[in-house]
């Protein structure tokens, strides 16, 4: 039997071991819009189209999300460390993310990355609040495909979300 630390421990190990592709999701209240780095994003379905989108309770995107009930996922391309970075950050604390990032708003009214692989945007159409991140089910609206290349993952930037 393991000791309660080596049980946290070996959660905790396992719990990072699930992959996450990088995506910047986009979204908006009104006027103003917002983007931040997600990690914790999955397809659910294939008809309708769903996708899973967690995110921070605590967060300006999350009430943004709740408001609008829109969001798109910009995908990012290995070597696309810097601008996953650059989206980590809170807006409260850096301001205006987008400032010197190439974007456009697609049918949502939400932003997308220029200097992406694709991506999707979707309606809210369901979501389940447990924990410090409330799941938002996503049905896929739209979708577009700026280039091919491989997909920036969790695990090849070095950093840690999850555990």
């Amino acid at each position: 039997m393991l000791d309660t630390e080596a049980k946290i421990a070996a959660k905790k190990t396992l719990l990072r071991k699930i992959p996450h592709a990088l995506y910047i999701c986009g979204v908006k209240d009104g006027e103003n819009a917002n983007g931040f780095t997600a990690s914790w994003v999955m397809q659910a379905s294939f008809e309708p189209p769903l996708v899973v989108n967690c995110v921070k309770n605590d967060s300006g995107s999350h009430a943004m999300i709740q408001s609008s009930g829109v969001f798109t996922l910009s995908f990012l391309e290995l070597g696309q460390k810097d601008m996953a970075q650059k989206f980590f950050k809170p807006q409260r604390r850096v301001g205006n993310k987008f400032e010197d990032v190439e974007f456009y708003f697609g049918e949502t009214g939400c932003p997308i990355i220029k200097d992406s692989l694709g991506y999707i945007e979707c309606n809210v159409v369901g979501t389940v609040e447990h924990g410090d991140h409330t799941v938002f089910v996503g049905e896929v609206v739209s979708a577009g495909i700026h280039r091919d290349g491989k997909i920036l993952d969790l695990a090849s930037t070095g950093w840690n979300y999850g555990g």
